[in-house]
């Protein structure tokens, strides 16, 4: 592809203007020649094997796609490749597989340079004509694996229709015997155009093409021209387009109709035409309800509009001067210009004094009717069918033409009659129909088009339209002199420009930024080449970035303030998506600089009357912009050493403060942030009160909110919070108003008391949010409700645990850090623990919902709030982290670091990391440190990824090797090894694998991971989340041999001991995959000697009568499979009967017939039978 297009999701960027880099691959020529001719050469040997021929296809495919925006390129080189494929094909030895092949690959070929430019180097000589003709004869057009043969061998035989030579030449003395007959070649190749007419793959398309070259031979058209226009006409008549094979008859004999009125000669065709054209009106072929017929019968139409106007090009039209940009800038140096083109009157009167039939009228009706069709392709094409027709009419009909291409731009119209007329106007444009005494009328409307957007339920339409109006305008720029442009060139430089940065759709800012080009080279746009520069092609794909980057930048320029600024509040701060307007008003703020007084005097009254309007969308932006603005208008007077009010009028200012009156919570509360940080001078003034009125009440009332706005809601009620007790509670730097302090405090702590987990929520964050003078004096109260909010472990309590755990840091590190200092008002000795030991409990929170492990957002909060704590702690008071509070959090963090989901997986890792290398200073009493930073060097750790299983285990598994880690790691890697991601478990399970490997010859070693091991199954007995993938994770070690050192010894007490924990595990329980697993890891104890392995048998002879046929069934087939694979376990003299007895007995039959079978195997195997414990009577 000419160019790599950069990643530009709309949803990026941010401020700062980015480093847009163009990755261009513009090729230089044909680079595999040498490949394609090795490819081409090996086809005779390759077809053979399915799997070499496919590679084969597939390489060809990707070295021609590399040339779909370059094809030229293949010019000096399609002579040889065609050549070497009709060679393959003209083969005698060719098997048919082969031809197919080598027309597949010259179809490929065609498909990258188009068939127009290919079919043209096929070989067209008389001695062609037969062979082609009976290839295609031969083929079957049903057939869907060689359509490319048939498409190719029509396009082939259209080539050889062209020789110079009557055709009955060819068919000679047609048979010796007149008893027998044989068809003329010029019937047999109507034949095959008209069936191939029919067919419902791609030979449709060269079939027609083929009737368009066979039919206006001179011959040819003598003989069955009127013939095959009657049965296309009849066809068309009976065919009907509610049936798909009517459809596809519609469609050839539309195409080939459209293909002879543009090759034919117009005195051939004229007789025929005005039948054509009412046949197609009896047919209503313009009502159907398939697209691509409409747009054949107005491709159709206008072709047949052609026949009737006398092929002429119009003397009237405009013509531009020099097109050579050398030629125009040596012009602009030397003063001169070069003058348009105009014939003199009496010659252009001259010329239109001919008779215009009145079937034109009917075409330009049906062409002007395309133009509002709801499809783009038929627009498209009725579009170019305007341009082409009006240039044969005079120049006052031609005018009349216009004026209803004009017409569509109605409000009355809809978006499609709008794209429509722009295509139309861009047509009649590049073709010099639109004369420049049109351009008053036309450039309002295509300023118009250029913000087209029609709200449609809860989008809009338009889109199209506006990308269409950047067309009309490149066409313009390309078409007039800049002299007759100079007076619309600033209003359209504008709306481009405005278009370029503020549309909403990717496509019409790229397009705008093209037209802004194009605009710009004529010289007479301002600023023009500056702007192209800012806003180009690239630049303009990231929404962000044009929004709050480009457009300050083009701002700069006068001729564009006001204009972006009234556009953004006319349009764009009422938009149906809010993203939009919630840009626009960040836009404001930062274009206010720009033009401060136009803001104050002119836009603000605009918005606060807006503000309190009806429309929700409109004033949502205004209260929103009303905010931003007043914020920007407060910076600027700020720097002047000057009090906001000095911009803002006295009428605003009461206009703002009315405002909360009418609720619209996220924007009022933006409203109350961006106040209270201009400083408005609303101290003690009422609406203050209604201000913290409306805050607590959207804190409150959070559960009343639908989900998807809710967050962005609290989020903004918190800011405003924050901003508001800094301003308006402060009655001198660094002290509290006391009542406000002591009210707040007491209602947000027993905020976290509510039954609503929302209100919880918004009174977690309120309190992390308060500034460090509101929290003076209180920070105990306000630790303590936090912590006793993070250890209600209730399920439905747990985005109230998460947001009491952000919330706990962010008053840690606001209320700041003092070795010396009291607990109330400062982080010390006193209330350290309390706050690690809070945040460490929230580290081992595995709730589970409906949702899934909730509990991992409680997990991720407490780990961002640990690392915060620590390096505010750290920073200070690092004398405050005893060894006990750094050791439990960096094992914490190292389980959650060998865990399996992988965003939380990776958060604790980078946390771990982040940790491990702070230096300024470093965390003290960090276990094994040293150790620790060989494994994640400095300077890899950034490259680790550790999102990516693959990268994050083998690093992880390492920290088995240090005794402080190592519980917390296996515990860890517990649940990644037997989880069920494939690829977490493959690598987690590898690398574990890998370290127990190693530490095989280390009896030490790997004693204390077994002492370990057994631990963690201690701790985590009925632990459901960690025992059931203990046990898998156990069935593979034991699979693989990791304790085979152990299994030397008699009863050794690791076995012992683990057989005990399994039994213990699965005693009444009834979950069949912990059965399952249980099952594995007992045939895998059998390996052990001594006691241990009767004992294991017992364990699973009692399983062949548990009461799930499942479990019985499983057992079973476990035991057969342990038998085949531990052959010393059992005698060999009853090895036969064992197994036949465990194979061929049905395990799913009830439980007292199964039991005879278990009991003669306990007699086989020499294990005590299991006896019934009876129930003893219900006290």
């Amino acid at each position: 592809m000419a160019q790599t297009d950069m990643d530009s999701g709309e949803d990026g960027g941010g401020g700062g203007e980015p480093e847009v880099i163009a990755k261009t691959s513009v090729l230089g020529g044909f680079t595999e020649s040498t490949e394609i001719r090795a490819l081409i050469s090996s086809l005779p040997v390759v077809h053979e094997n399915i799997v070499t021929l496919e590679s084969a296809i597939e390489r060809f495919l990707v070295i021609m796609d590399r040339y779909q925006e370059q094809p030229h390129l293949l010019d000096p080189h399609l002579e040889w490749m065609l050549n070497l494929l009709l060679e393959l094909i003209r083969s005698e030895q060719s098997p048919p597989l082969l031809v197919h092949l080598g027309f597949k690959f010259l179809y490929i070929i065609s498909k990258v340079r188009g068939y127009k430019i290919f079919m043209q180097l096929f070989p067209h000589e008389v001695a062609d004509v037969q062979p082609v003709l009976d290839l295609l004869c031969r083929q079957d057009p049903r057939d869907p694996e060689t359509w490319e043969t048939r498409y190719m061998l029509l396009l082939w035989l259209s080539m050889t229709c062209l020789i110079p030579f009557d055709l009955s030449r060819l068919d000679g003395h047609l048979t010796s015997d007149p008893s027998q007959t044989r068809e003329p070649i010029m019937d047999r190749i109507l034949a095959i155009a008209k069936s191939y007419l029919m067919v419902t793959d791609k030979s449709r398309d060269a079939a027609s093409v083929l009737v368009s070259k066979f039919v206006t031979r001179p011959d040819v058209k003598l003989k069955r021209l009127g013939d095959f226009l009657d049965w296309s006409l009849t066809t068309i008549s009976q065919a009907s387009d509610q049936t798909m094979g009517g459809t596809v008859i519609l469609d050839g004999a539309l195409q080939s109709l459209a293909q002879l009125f543009k090759h034919g000669k117009r005195d051939d065709f004229l007789q025929y035409a005005p039948v054509v054209l009412q046949c197609l009106d009896q047919c209503h072929v313009a009502e159907s309800s398939q697209a691509t017929l409409r747009k054949l019968g107005v491709k159709l139409v206008q072709r047949l509009g052609l026949t009737f106007l006398k092929p002429r090009l119009a003397k009237w039209r405009y013509q531009r001067g020099s097109r050579s940009l050398a030629a125009n800038l040596s012009l602009s140096q030397s003063g001169s210009t070069v003058q348009a083109v105009s014939p003199d009157m009496e010659t252009q009167s001259q010329e239109e004094d001919y008779d215009i039939p009145e079937e034109v009228e009917n075409v330009i009706e049906q062409l002007l009717g395309g133009l509002k069709d709801k499809e783009t392709i038929v627009r498209w094409s009725a579009a170019k069918g305007i341009g082409r027709v009006t240039g044969r009419l005079p120049r006052e009909l031609a005018d009349e033409v216009v004026g209803s291409v004009l017409d569509c731009f109605s409000f009355q119209e809809t978006d499609n009659a709008w794209h429509g007329g722009c295509l139309a106007l861009a047509e009649l444009g590049r073709r010099g129909l639109l004369v420049p005494s049109r351009l008053p009328d036309v450039v309002p409307l295509i300023l118009k088009a250029l913000v087209y957007d029609e709200k449609r339920g809860a989008c809009s339409v338009g889109s199209n339209v506006r990308d269409a109006a950047c067309y009309v305008c490149w066409a313009f720029a390309r078409a007039y002199e800049p002299t007759e442009l100079k007076p619309f060139v600033t209003q359209i430089a504008c709306a481009l420009v405005i278009t370029a940065v503020f549309d909403r759709n990717i496509n019409c800012r790229r397009a705008a930024s093209v037209s802004d080009h194009s605009v710009s080279v004529s010289g007479t746009f301002p600023y023009g080449i500056d702007i192209v520069v800012a806003a180009d092609y690239f630049a303009v794909g990231n929404l962000n970035n044009c929004y709050l980057s480009i457009s300050v930048y083009i701002a700069s320029f006068p001729e564009y303030t006001r204009p972006m600024i009234d556009h953004l509040v006319a349009m764009k701060i009422n938009h149906w998506d809010g993203v939009i307007r919630q840009l626009a008003t960040k836009a404001l703020h930062n274009l206010t600089p720009q033009a401060p007084d136009y803001m104050a005097t002119t836009v603000m009254p605009q918005l606060l009357p807006i503000a309190l309007g009806i429309d929700l969308h409109s004033r949502h932006g205004a209260i929103l912009a009303s905010a931003e603005i007043s914020h920007a208008l407060y910076k600027l007077a700020n720097q002047n050493n000057r009090p906001v009010t000095e911009l803002i009028s006295s009428d605003c200012v009461d206009g703002l403060k009315s405002i909360h009156q009418r609720l619209m919570r996220p924007a009022v509360c933006s409203l109350i942030e961006n106040m209270s940080l201009s400083k408005m001078p609303f101290k003690d003034d009422p609406v203050i009160t209604g201000w913290q009125w409306l805050i607590d009440d959207t804190l409150k009332s959070l559960h009343l909110i639908s989900p998807g706005p809710r967050d962005g809601i609290k989020e903004a009620a918190v800011s405003a919070l924050a901003a508001l007790c800094e301003q308006y509670y402060q009655p001198q730097p660094g002290m509290a108003d006391p009542q406000m302090q002591e009210v707040l405090v007491s209602q947000y702590i027993a905020g976290l008391k509510s039954t609503e987990v929302l209100t919880r929520c918004g009174s977690a964050l309120a309190l992390g949010s308060l500034p460090r003078f509101m929290i003076h004096g209180k920070l105990h109260q306000i630790l303590s409700g936090l912590q006793q909010s993070c250890s209600q472990r209730e399920v439905c309590f747990t985005e109230a645990r998460r947001d009491a755990a952000k919330a706990m840091a962010q008053v840690c590190v606001t209320s700041g850090v003092s070795a010396q200092g009291g607990s109330d008002s400062v982080v010390c000795e006193g209330n350290v623990s309390a706050v690690y030991g809070a945040l460490l409990d929230c580290m081992t929170d595995y709730t589970l919902d409906s949702r899934g492990d909730v509990g991992a957002w409680v997990r991720e909060a407490a780990m961002t709030s640990l690392m915060e704590v620590t390096l505010c702690v750290v920073g200070t008071a690092p004398q405050l982290l005893s060894p006990d509070l750094v050791n439990g959090m960096m094992c914490s963090l190292a389980q959650q670091s060998a865990e399996k989901i992988d965003r939380y997986r990776a958060h604790a890792g980078s946390v771990f990391v982040r940790l491990l290398h702070s230096n300024n200073p470093a965390v003290p009493h960090i276990p094994h440190r040293e150790e620790l930073l060989a494994i994640f060097p400095t300077e890899g750790a950034e490259g680790l990824n550790w999102n990516a299983p693959s990268q994050a285990f083998p690093h992880i598994t390492q920290l088995l090797r240090l005794p402080q880690y190592q519980y917390h790691t296996l515990l860890g890697l517990t649940v990644s090894v037997g989880g069920l991601t494939e690829s977490t478990v493959r690598f987690s399970s590898q690398s574990l694998f890998d370290h127990l490997m190693l530490i095989q010859q280390d009896a030490a070693a790997l004693g204390q991971f077994s002492e370990t091991l057994l631990h963690v199954f201690r701790d985590n007995l009925r632990n459901d989340r960690v025992s059931i993938p203990f046990l898998k994770m156990l069935d593979q070690m034991l699979a693989r041999a990791c304790f085979d050192t152990f299994t030397t010894d008699q009863d050794h007490q690791f076995c012992v001991d683990l057989l005990s924990l399994c039994k213990e595990e699965i005693k009444k329980s009834k979950d069949t995959q912990k059965l399952r697993s249980a099952i594995a890891v007992f045939c895998g104890l059998i390996q052990f000697q001594g006691e241990v392995r009767k004992k294991v048998l017992f364990q699973l002879l009692l399983l062949l009568c548990h009461p799930f046929p499942v479990i019985r069934k499983t057992t079973a087939s476990q035991v057969y499979e342990m038998l085949l694979t531990y052959d010393d376990v059992i005698d060999p003299d009853v090895m036969d009967d064992v197994m036949t007895s465990l194979s061929d007995t049905n395990w799913s039959e009830d439980v007292a017939t199964v039991r005879t079978h278990r009991n003669q195997l306990c007699d086989w195997l020499g294990v005590q039978k299991p006896q019934l414990v009876a129930k003893g009577p219900v006290q």
